[in-house]
C-alpha cells in the first residue's frame, strides 16, 4: 500500500512548533530545529545510505514549491540519478557562480575600478559562506548569517552587501536557477528581522581643514613613493581617486597643461578637462620622465595601475586616520568658498559636479576652462604655500 503524501497543509506548516521532522509524505519533511528554525528537507536512500537534501527555509519556500522540488527529486531517483548530485552539477547553480556572472555582466557599466573591486571583494569575502551553496537553496537564515556580524560594526558595508546579494539572487531567479521570494529583500522582509540603521547625512566625508593643508602637503612631498605622488596630484586637481588611479598618458597634453578625463571614467558620464596648475604639472612631468606603460601612476604589477586602496594607505602611513581621500575635495570647496571670489559655477565645475537645474544645464555649453585654470593655479599655490600670509594674498587676487 502506497504511503500517503500531502499530509500537511499551509495552516499546519505555519503553526507546528514541536521540535523534530514532520512528514508531508514522499520523503518531504518540515524540519524544526531546537531554536525554532523551520526548513524543508527531502530524505531518501542512495545505495542503502540515508541521504538528505535541503529545500530551503519554510519562510521563503512555500509548501507547494517544496512539494514540487520533492517531486523532481523522486523523478531523478526513478531514473537512477542521485538528486543531490544532479543539483550540484547544475550549471551556474551555486551562489558564487551566479555572483561571478553578475559581476562580469555589470563590468562594462562601472566607470571606475574601485566600484568593481568593491563588488568583487564583498561578494567574495563577506559573502564567502554563501558561495558554495546552490542558489535555489539560500534562505533568510543564510543571508542573515553573513549580514549580522557586519550590521552594527560596518553598517554601510552591510547595507551594500545586502543589496548585492539581492541583486545576485534576482539574477539567478531570472535565469531559472531559483524561485520564490528573494531572502535578501529589505522592505517587508529583512527590515522585520534587522534593526534599522541610523540614517547618515550624505556627502560629508571626513575632511582635513584647508588651513592645515600646506603643512600636510610639505610632509606628503617628502615621500617619493608613486602612491604619495598620486595623492598629491589628486589633491592639487581636486579629482576623485578613481579618476587619478585610472589616468593614462593618452589623456594628457603636457604642453597645454591639460588632462582630459574621458566620459567613460567620469561619474557624470561626460568628459572633464582638468587644467593643471604648476605644482600638478610638475608631478605629471616627473611621472612622464619615469614613464613605464600607459598608466600615469603604475602599480607594482606590470600594466596595472595602483590599487584602489593605495591613496588611503598613504594616509595611514602618515598616521592620519580621521581624513578620507575624498575629503580633500571638500577641503578644496571650503577653501574656494571662504578664501576666493570665484563664482559657485566655477568651483562646482572644477569638481565636475552636475548642474542640478536642467534648464540651466541645457544652456550651459562651455566648461569654464580658462576661469577654472585661474582657480586651480590659486589652489596649487595655496597648497604649496610656505607662509600663512600668502593665504590672504590669494583672497585679494581672486
Amino acid at each position: 500500500m502506497a504511503r500517503k503524501i500531502n499530509r500537511l497543509n499551509a495552516r499546519a506548516v505555519g503553526t507546528i512548533t514541536k521540535y523534530g521532522r514532520h512528514a508531508d509524505g514522499g520523503g518531504l519533511y518540515l524540519s524544526i530545529s531546537p531554536n525554532g528554525g523551520r526548513r524543508w528537507v527531502f530524505l531518501f536512500r542512495w545505495h542503502v545510505k540515508p541521504t538528505e537534501i535541503g529545500f530551503g527555509s519554510a519562510r521563503d519556500v512555500t509548501l507547494a514549491r517544496a512539494r514540487e522540488l520533492a517531486s523532481q527529486a523522486r523523478g531523478k531517483l526513478a531514473e537512477g540519478i542521485n538528486p543531490k548530485d544532479a543539483r550540484r552539477s547544475s550549471e551556474g547553480a551555486t551562489f558564487g557562480e551566479c555572483a561571478d556572472r553578475v559581476i562580469e555582466a555589470m563590468q562594462s557599466s562601472w566607470r571606475n575600478t574601485k566600484h568593481a573591486a568593491q563588488w568583487k571583494m564583498t561578494l567574495r569575502d563577506y559573502a564567502a559562506p554563501l558561495r558554495r551553496l546552490p542558489a535555489d537553496t539560500i534562505t533568510t537564515e543564510d543571508v542573515l548569517s553573513v549580514l549580522k556580524p557586519l550590521w552594527n560594526d560596518k553598517p554601510e558595508t552591510a547595507s551594500r552587501l545586502r543589496g548585492r546579494i539581492e541583486r545576485v539572487l534576482d539574477a539567478a531567479k531570472a535565469q531559472g536557477l531559483r524561485s520564490g521570494e528573494n531572502p535578501a529583500r529589505w522592505r517587508g522582509h529583512l527590515d522585520q528581522l534587522l534593526p534599522r540603521r541610523l540614517r547618515l547625512t550624505r556627502g560629508h566625508h571626513a575632511a582635513m581643514k584647508y588651513a592645515e593643508l600646506p603643512a600636510f602637503m610639505r610632509d606628503l612631498q617628502s615621500r617619493k613613493a608613486t602612491a604619495a605622488m598620486a595623492l598629491e596630484f589628486a589633491i592639487l586637481t581636486a579629482a576623485r581617486s578613481g579618476e587619478v588611479l585610472g589616468a593614462r598618458w593618452q589623456e594628457f597634453e603636457l604642453d597645454r597643461a591639460m588632462w582630459a578625463v574621458p566620459a567613460t571614467r567620469m561619474k557624470a558620464g561626460r568628459e572633464h578637462r582638468v587644467p593643471l596648475s604648476r605644482p600638478a604639472l610638475k608631478i605629471a612631468k616627473a611621472m612622464h620622465e619615469a614613464r613605464d606603460g600607459d598608466f600615469v601612476f603604475p602599480g607594482q604589477k606590470p600594466g596595472k595601475p595602483l590599487s584602489v586602496m593605495a591613496l588611503e594607505k598613504v594616509l595611514r602611513r602618515m598616521k592620519i586616520d580621521s581624513v578620507t581621500v575624498h575629503g580633500f575635495r571638500s577641503a578644496f570647496r571650503d577653501w574656494a568658498a571662504e578664501c576666493t571670489n570665484f563664482t559657485n559655477e566655477v568651483c562646482e565645475a572644477a569638481l565636475a559636479h552636475v548642474i542640478e537645474n536642467k534648464a540651466e544645464a541645457a544652456y550651459r555649453r562651455g566648461d569654464l576652462f580658462e576661469k577654472r585654470r585661474k582657480l586651480m593655479e590659486a589652489w596649487g599655490n595655496y597648497c604649496t604655500a610656505r607662509k600663512a600670509r600668502k593665504v590672504v594674498e590669494f583672497r585679494r587676487k581672486a
